[in-house]
């Protein structure tokens, strides 16, 4: 009996390779066969397991819309129809909170992926499902903590909360002015605990940083690649995942990476935008990338589909592995903490750590000039 590879969705039958993975239970439904499965067109190992992990990467963001996209998403039937919705549509004199909805994914959806437009109706149909459709002027403050306590009651933690209604606020501020209301946005300064089960994030220790380079140097292959090059600019996953190998530049006879907005990965914010000189662990990372053979753009093409960066299925395989070599309790975004702690332990400023890891200087000057060159960024990374 032919076994499929889990680790790679692969199996061997006289000598060619084949696809092989189970349909989710929950979408099964959607499908003929429990499975699906079919020949890969190919007698190369390499090539069919990075065939397979882009495959495998589709998938994913397939079955992720369906699942977004499913009759239980709350409030769902009453916003299906938002999105389509246009001006003509909509009439001046309705003010519902579904009209609220179709006027935020026109006005802020343009250009923006599919994810964007149901993460939009999810935390707005929970809005729905707990205090029901109404108009703009007739929510009350005791509607917002009411959302509140239902959101906890459902289990989601601070941030999950805070995240939503974040969305919900926002879509109400640009129908309120989109309007013409003069209504106090009764979702705005709710108070709640943004900590409630929220997992601490602990920084890697030195030690550990310097055990794991040593066994991606040793694997030397994509996944470690990129491990390697989060350890030592303590960017963010997704900034790394979704890198082209045009993204690796030199500035000043310096190797950098150029964190730019990709229209298949977006960035976090204005300030993530940033060019890194590469040290250590990345530079190796850089190189190693560069030396491949230029069959993809991209500098990790397992994670990239041409459509969307996975980060979802990269956090996965790299935490999983992360695990194995210095234990619970860290994940790849432990290495963003680790960079600033290890700046701060050289004495290195506080606004060219800001600009190394693109988090937001505070205060009026940060907005002033162009930043510090690579050359000053590199002299305190070398430190590290």
């Amino acid at each position: 009996m032919l076994a499929t590879k889990s680790n790679s969705y692969t199996f061997q039958k006289d000598g060619i390779w084949y696809f092989s993975r189970r349909v989710p239970a929950d979408l099964r439904r959607h499908y003929r066969t429990g499975r699906i499965a079919y020949s890969l067109r190919t007698k190369s190992v390499r090539d069919a397991r990075v065939r397979a992990m882009n495959d495998a990467a589709k998938l994913d963001r397939h079955w992720h819309i369906l699942r977004i996209s499913s009759d239980d998403l709350p409030g769902k039937h009453l916003l299906a129809d938002a999105v389509q919705e246009s001006p003509a549509v909509t009439s001046i004199d309705d003010h519902s909170f579904k009209a609220a909805v179709a006027v935020y994914l026109r006005l802020k959806g343009n250009d923006r992926p599919a994810t964007f437009a149901a993460a939009v109706r999810r935390s707005c149909g929970y809005l729905i499902d707990c205090c029901g459709m109404k108009d703009l002027h007739d929510y009350v403050r005791s509607d917002a903590t009411k959302f509140r306590d239902y959101l906890f009651a459902k289990g989601l933690n601070g941030a999950s909360v805070a995240r939503i209604f974040g969305t919900v606020r926002a879509v109400i501020n640009l129908a309120l002015s989109e309007f013409g209301l003069a209504i106090v946005n009764p979702f705005s300064n709710v108070y709640f605990d943004h900590s409630v089960g929220v997992k601490k994030r602990h920084p890697v220790k030195p030690q550990d940083i310097k055990k794991v380079q040593a066994e991606c140097c040793k694997a030397d292959d994509e996944k470690r690649w990129l491990i390697a090059m989060i350890a030592d600019t303590g960017m963010r996953l997704a900034e790394g995942a979704g890198l082209l190998r045009s993204d690796f530049i030199e500035q000043d006879g310096i190797l950098c990476v150029n964190i730019r907005p990709h229209p298949w990965r977006s960035l976090k914010t204005a300030s993530s935008e940033r060019v890194i000189p590469l040290v250590g662990s990345a530079k190796w990372a850089a190189e190693r990338i560069l030396a491949q053979p230029d069959s993809s753009q991209f500098a990790f093409p397992n994670y990239n589909d041409g459509q969307r960066t996975n980060a979802n299925s990269a956090s996965a395989a790299l935490n999983k592995w992360l695990k194995t070599k210095i234990g619970q309790g860290y994940t790849i975004h432990s290495f963003r903490h680790s960079m600033r702690d290890r700046l701060r332990a050289v004495e290195c400023p506080s606004d060219v750590i800001d600009q190394i890891g693109g988090w937001l200087t505070q205060g009026v000057g940060a907005s002033y000039g162009e930043g510090y060159s690579v050359g000053v960024l590199q002299k305190w990374m070398h430190y590290l």
